[in-house]
């Protein structure tokens, strides 16, 4: 099985190939790696690895913080697909798209993108009196939770935020789920793409960024001519 493993690691060299080496040693595969913060002397990656059968997940963490210096961020199932072009398929998927399927193809990569567990692309409202909302959930992927009956204080959108899960918008079963979330523009005015994963971690400012930087590109290659 494979698990997601968010590591925090001295930044030096040789760091990652002690990491590579505690886990091969427990019988563990690294499947991918992605670093996603570096700075004050420190190093956030997302590994994934494989687990074999019958090993339990809690050898992942032992192996990991075995390396002086490491530690175990968050540890979660994986199961989306890995690539190496994850952002240049869906910007290649967004060029190709037909009219008005735009969102819902964002909605259902962007999880394995961001290596998140569920997106929703929120529009503003035909009629905000309808309903009484002055936004509707356009396209959400699979895992997405319902929006309906919620105040979204931070609707419309003037920029990409983090929406941590003790917000107090945010509802009580949410909470209890530790569902994380974050936030950014996308396409015309007042809309926007809302990634969430349940029990955390937190999403960083380095994974937002990265956000911001895709939905950008996407609301221009959504709006070019059809290949």
């Amino acid at each position: 099985m494979s698990y997601l493993l968010r590591l925090v690691v001295p930044d030096r060299p040789g760091i990652l190939g002690a990491v590579a080496t505690a886990l091969g040693t427990a019988g563990i595969d690294i499947l991918s790696l992605d670093v996603l913060e570096r700075g004050n002397g420190v190093a956030v990656d997302d590994v994934v690895v494989d687990l074999p059968p019958g090993r339990l997940p809690d050898r992942l963490i032992t192996a990991a913080q075995a390396v002086p210096g490491v530690s175990v961020e968050s540890l979660r199932p994986f199961a989306g697909p890995l690539d190496t072009h994850r952002e240049l398929e869906l910007l290649d998927g967004l060029a190709r798209a037909a009219e008005g399927t735009s969102a819902k193809l964002l909605a259902a990569e962007l999880p394995r993108v961001l290596h998140s567990g569920w997106a929703a692309v929120l529009s503003p409202a035909q009629d905000p009196t309808d309903g009484g909302r002055p936004w509707v959930v356009s396209a959400a992927s699979d895992a997405a939770p319902t929006f309906d009956g919620l105040t979204l204080p931070w609707m419309p959108l003037t920029g990409p935020c983090l929406l941590p899960s003790e917000d107090p918008w945010v509802p009580e079963r949410w909470q209890e789920m530790a569902i994380e979330m974050m936030a950014a523009p996308y396409g015309r005015p007042g809309c926007a793409v809302v990634l969430g994963r349940s029990g955390g971690p937190p999403f960083r400012r380095s994974e937002l960024l990265r956000l911001a930087h895709l939905t950008g590109i996407a609301t221009t290659v959504a709006s070019l001519p059809p290949a």
